[in-house]
């Protein structure tokens, strides 16, 4: 009986020493979960040249120096915005001096035009919203067709982790909006071939000057 009990230990040995190393592979074997394209990343480019907002924006300074609001601006009294640097900015002279005061903070709206490095606005020249005459709009365009499959939410989350130097990410009418400080054109390019043409628009604060 001896011989019968050893060979029948050993095919139990071998047996759970199968089962062991066949789950080790299995987390790298070619069934292994694959990155996709949505978890790669965007970086928002900086321009070459002069660069003009998209139209009106606040330049707010609550003491810790002037910051132009490229995102949303909470409309209270003051309001209560932030975002870059503002570089070059004279509250004396900067758009003819038109401003707001209320205790320490300042601010008022201009179209700006000057210089982004990607982190700061250095402005040459800033027209207040009193003379700020708005180019007409342009004739609108049909939307691409959505393509993307799954919920718009779960999409927007994606975008907000690929894109952290985005202004904002929201979901509007099944499309996920992504405002960015500057877009070339490259951001939008990677946005639809990531996620397909028209499932992600991008609108850029700043415009070539």
């Amino acid at each position: 009986m001896k011989p019968l009990l050893a060979v029948s230990a050993a095919a139990l040995v071998l047996a759970v020493s199968a089962c062991g190393s066949g789950s080790s592979d299995s987390g790298t074997g070619a069934d292994a979960p694959q990155p996709t394209a949505s978890s790669s990343s965007a970086a928002v480019p900086a321009p070459t040249g002069a660069v003009r907002t998209a139209g009106l924006v606040t330049v707010i300074d609550e003491g810790q120096g002037p910051e132009v609001c490229l995102g949303v601006v909470a409309m209270s009294y003051p309001p209560r915005c932030g975002g870059p640097a503002v570089q070059g900015w004279d509250w004396a002279t900067s758009g003819q001096g038109m401003h707001e005061e209320q205790g320490s903070t300042r601010w008022g709206s201009y179209a700006l035009t000057g210089t982004w490095d990607g982190t700061a606005l250095t402005v040459d020249d800033a027209v207040p919203a009193a003379l700020y005459d708005a180019a007409p709009a342009s004739p609108s365009v049909p939307p691409a067709p959505i393509v993307t499959t799954g919920s718009s939410e779960t999409l927007a989350e994606q975008v907000r982790a690929a894109v952290p130097d985005a202004l904002g990410v929201s979901v509007l009418d099944g499309r996920v909006s992504l405002d960015v400080a500057f877009d070339d054109g490259s951001v939008q390019e990677w946005a639809d071939a990531t996620y397909g043409a028209g499932s992600v628009v991008v609108t850029s604060a700043l415009l070539p000057a």
